[in-house]
C-alpha cells in the first residue's frame, strides 16, 4: 500500500547503505570514538560555521530530547514547551520520566512565541512563593514544528535573546531540520540555529537515515560528562560507528539538503493535489507534512488505498489526517494519491463538507494521533 504515514517509513537513502556497505568490515572504536564519527562532526562544525561545536550522536529522537534536556537542567528546573510540543504530547512522558517537568505555554501556529514565554518568565519571578516552585530552566522548540510550521529568523533571533536574559539555554528539536532548512521562503539557516541555540540536534532517522540524531553543543557547550549521562540513560551506542558513517555521508556533497529538497519537492506536488481534490487545510504547512480536514466516510475509503495519520476527531463527522513526504516519495506515489482521492472525493463529498469548504476550518490544537508523530 503506499504511503504517507510518516517520513521514516521507509529505510535509508541509497547512499547511506552503500556507505554502511563499503565500511562494514573496517574494524573501529567503539562509542563514538571512531574515524567516521569524527569525520562527521567535522563536516556538521562547518555545515554550522562554529569550529568550536561539541557534536554528539545519539540513536532517535525521543531518546535525544530526554538525554539532553536532563543533562542540561538541574533538579529543580523543568523545560518550557509549546503545548503542542512533541515532548509535551508524544514523547510518553519521557522527560517528566527523568523528573524534569514539562511547563506548557499555548502555541501560536504550532510555535513558541517570545512575548508569551517573557510573560510566562515574569509571572513566575514574579510569585513570592516561586522557590517553592518547578524553576523554569530552559526553552525548548522544534523547527519544524509539530504542525509543520516554521520559525522566522527574526522569531528565533527574539527567542535567543530572552533566554540569554534570564540565562537558560535555547534548545531547538531538528528532527524534521532538513525540510525546514530545504522550505522555499524560509530565512534560517543551519549557521543561525548554530549561532541563536544552546543546543539542537540535527535530525538523521526522519531525513534519509536508518537512524540517529546528531547533537549539537554550539561554542563548545557540551555539558561535562555528557558521555557518562548518555550512558546512564541506556543511550550510548557501542558501535556509534553506525551512526558516524551515516551522517558523514548526509553531510558529503549536501546529501542532507538533497533529501530535503526532494522531500519540500514533493509536499509543493502534494499541496496541488489536495487543492485540486476540494480539501480543506486544517494548518498550512510549507514543509512536509500536510494536514487536511476530510468527512469520517471519506478518511475510512482512503483508508483502503493510502496509509496517512489520524491527527484529530473534529466531533462533527469530520476528521483531520496528516500526509507527509520523504525523501523516498515518487510521483508514483503521488499519482496513486491523486487517483484515490479524486475516486473518494467525488463518491462520498456531501453537502455538509462542500459547505464546510467555502471557510477555513477552526485552528484547534491537535489530540495525540495513534502514533508517533
Amino acid at each position: 500500500m503506499i504511503s504517507f504515514e510518516n517520513d521514516y517509513s521507509t529505510g535509508a537513502h541509497p547512499r547511506i547503505l552503500e556507505a554502511l556497505a563499503a565500511t562494514n568490515l573496517e574494524p573501529a572504536p567503539g562509542y563514538g570514538g571512531d574515524r567516521f564519527c569524527e569525520s562527521a562532526a567535522a563536516r556538521i562544525r562547518t555545515a554550522c560555521d562554529d569550529e568550536t561545536a561539541d557534536v554528539f550522536f545519539l540513536m532517535g529522537g525521543t531518546q535525544t530530547n530526554a538525554v539532553v534536556i536532563s543533562a542540561l537542567l538541574a533538579g529543580h528546573e523543568g523545560v518550557i514547551a509549546a503545548d503542542t510540543g512533541h515532548i509535551a504530547v508524544h514523547e510518553a512522558g519521557a522527560i517528566e520520566a527523568t523528573g524534569h517537568k514539562v511547563l506548557t505555554v499555548p502555541e501560536c501556529d504550532g510555535k513558541l512565541r517570545a512575548a508569551d514565554v517573557k510573560a510566562y518568565l515574569e509571572a513566575f519571578y514574579a510569585d513570592a512563593s516561586y522557590t517553592h516552585m518547578v524553576f523554569p530552566g530552559m526553552v525548548f522548540i522544534a523547527h519544524p514544528s509539530e504542525l509543520g510550521t516554521l520559525y522566522s529568523l527574526a522569531e528565533l533571533e527574539e527567542l535567543s535573546a530572552l533566554c540569554r536574559r534570564y540565562q537558560i539555554p535555547l534548545y531547538l528539536d531538528g528532527a524534521r531540520l532538513a525540510y525546514g532548512l530545504a522550505a522555499p521562503d524560509t530565512d534560517v539557516t543551519l549557521a543561525d540555529i548554530a549561532r541563536l541555540a544552546d543546543a539542537f540536534y540535527i535530525g538523521g532517522t526522519k531525513c534519509g537515515a536508518l537512524c540517529g540524531e546528531a547533537v549539537v553543543f554550539p561554542r563548545g557547550g557540551m555539558p561535562r560528562h555528557f558521555l557518562t549521562h548518555a550512558k546512564q540513560h541506556g543511550a550510548l551506542l557501542a558501535k556509534g560507528r553506525l551512526l558516524g558513517v551515516q551522517f558523514d555521508t548526509l553531510f558529503t556533497n549536501n546529501l542532507y539538503g538533497e533529501v530535503g529538497r526532494v522531500a519540500i519537492a514533493a509536499a509543493d506536488e502534494l499541496r496541488r493535489i489536495l487543492r485540486e481534490a476540494g480539501c480543506t487545510f486544517f494548518r498550512e504547512s510549507p514543509t512536509n507534512q500536510q494536514f487536511v480536514v476530510l468527512e469520517n466516510a471519506q478518511v475510512e475509503a482512503l483508508a483502503e488505498r493510502i496509509r496517512f495519520s489520524t491527527w484529530e476527531k473534529l466531533g462533527d463527522g469530520r476528521t483531520v489526517i496528516r500526509l507527509v513526504t520523504s525523501w523516498s516519495t515518487t510521483p508514483d506515489d503521488l499519482a496513486a494519491l491523486e487517483a484515490a482521492l479524486h475516486e473518494v472525493m467525488q463518491q462520498l463529498t456531501t453537502p455538509l463538507l462542500a459547505a464546510s469548504m467555502l471557510s477555513p476550518s477552526p485552528l484547534r490544537a491537535p489530540m495525540a494521533s495513534p502514533q508517533p508523530a
